[in-house]
Order: structure tokens, then C-alpha cells, then sequence
């Protein structure tokens, strides 16, 4: 069979060649020599000046940004910075010595401040008063609290109980009175015996009866106020 050939191979013969260095296996490339009348000269690298421009007829030159008679240059003070750090050392405030704590016998120390056992937070100003959420909470509330109170007793009144005056206790007295008195009458009038039980329901329907009527004279005359509920 035919060996295979590649489409691309003029592409990487073009490539290949216009990548290589002209003298990686033939040498330096040849460059041309500086001719021997260009020698380095005296002073030929340090800068020069314009030449300067003479006035042509009818045209004016600018004139130059040279500084006045009158401008003096800042000149720079030489800071011995040594003796600035010896007097800034000696001028400054004394180090405040830090506090620590020993818990070990080994010396194994710790700072004392930031471990919880040094009481800085009693130095506050807002020491030991109420933050502004409490107090708000508190006042809250009380205000509930009052509200709950007032409808509470709201409730009462609505409920309470109606006093009886004096007319009227005395009127309702005496017609307890008037009652327990017939009924007397009645349980008086019952003949002696008793032989059929209708006639022992009837007595006990009317004893019944008689003790409650003195049961309620009894309480209307021991207390004054007499309440009714609604």
C-alpha cells in the first residue's frame, strides 16, 4: 500500500522554517560592524542644549519660564532622625505595666483583662442601669396590665349586684311576714291525725315552707344591706 502523506506537511515545512533561529546550527548571525570613524567621543553622552533661537524680523520670541530674582529654592533640612527618636523615647508617656494572671507554679501566665476575672465593666458609665428595651418592655406592661384591670372591673359593674334599699327591704320583710302567717295559719289548722299520706305530704310541705320564710326573716333583720343579683 501507498505510505500516507499528510495534507498539512507544506504547512509545517513553512512553519517550521519561519520559526528557526538563523543561528542555532550555522553560528551568530552576521551583523554589520560599526565603522571605525563612529568612536565613542568625549562627553558625546551627556545632554545638550537647543541652540538657541535668534529673533527673525517682525517676530518676537517667547520669553523663557526662568524663574525670578526674588524665588529662593526650598532647601532640603538634613533631620538627624537619632536624636528625633532619643527625644520622642525620653519626651514620650511611661508604658503602663500589663496585668497577669499565674496559674501554675510552672509560671505559665496569662493577661488578666481579657480573661473575665478583672472587672472592667463596673468602670461603664451605663453601669447598672436599665437598657432602654427594658425599661420600654417594663412600661408595656404595667399599660397591659391596667388595661386588664380596667376591663376586669368593667366587667363587675356589669355584674354587680343590686342593693335593696330600706323601702323595699322593709317592704319585702313584711311581706315574709304576711306569707309565714298564713302558712301558720294553715299548718294550725291541720287536723291531729295524720292517717293518709296525703295528709303527712301536705304537713311536711308546710313545715317546709314555714322554715324557709324564717330562715329569710332571720337574715333580712340580722343584715341591713341586702344585695340582689341582676
Amino acid at each position: 500500500p501507498l505510505r500516507y502523506i499528510s495534507k498539512l506537511r507544506e504547512l509545517v515545512k513553512l512553519e517550521a522554517e519561519k520559526n528557526k533561529s538563523q543561528w542555532k546550527t550555522m553560528g551568530p548571525a552576521k551583523v554589520a560592524v560599526p565603522s571605525p570613524n563612529d568612536f565613542l567621543q568625549k562627553r558625546s553622552k551627556e545632554p545638550k542644549l537647543a541652540p538657541i533661537k535668534k529673533e527673525e524680523d517682525g517676530q518676537k520670541l517667547l520669553p523663557l519660564s526662568v524663574p525670578p530674582r526674588t524665588y529662593h529654592p526650598v532647601t532640603r533640612v538634613k533631620k538627624n532622625f537619632i536624636n528625633k527618636n532619643a527625644v520622642a523615647v525620653m519626651t514620650r508617656e511611661p508604658k503602663k505595666p500589663r496585668h497577669f494572671c499565674v496559674d501554675t507554679r510552672q509560671g505559665d501566665k496569662y493577661l488578666l483583662e481579657p480573661s473575665g476575672l478583672y472587672p472592667k465593666y463596673i468602670k461603664k458609665k451605663n453601669y447598672g442601669v436599665l437598657p432602654k428595651y427594658v425599661t420600654q418592655r417594663n412600661e408595656e406592661m404595667k399599660r397591659e396590665e391596667e388595661e386588664y384591670q380596667a376591663s376586669v372591673l368593667e366587667q363587675l359593674k356589669k355584674k354587680a349586684m343590686k342593693v335593696l334599699s330600706e323601702e323595699e327591704r322593709t317592704s319585702v320583710l313584711k311581706a315574709l311576714k304576711k306569707n309565714w302567717e298564713e302558712i301558720n295559719h294553715a299548718y294550725q289548722g291541720l287536723p291531729i291525725l295524720t292517717d293518709t299520706r296525703y295528709k303527712q305530704m301536705h304537713k311536711e310541705e308546710l313545715e317546709l315552707k314555714l322554715k324557709q320564710l324564717e330562715h329569710d326573716i332571720a337574715a333580712i333583720e340580722k343584715h341591713k344591706n341586702v344585695y340582689i343579683a341582676n
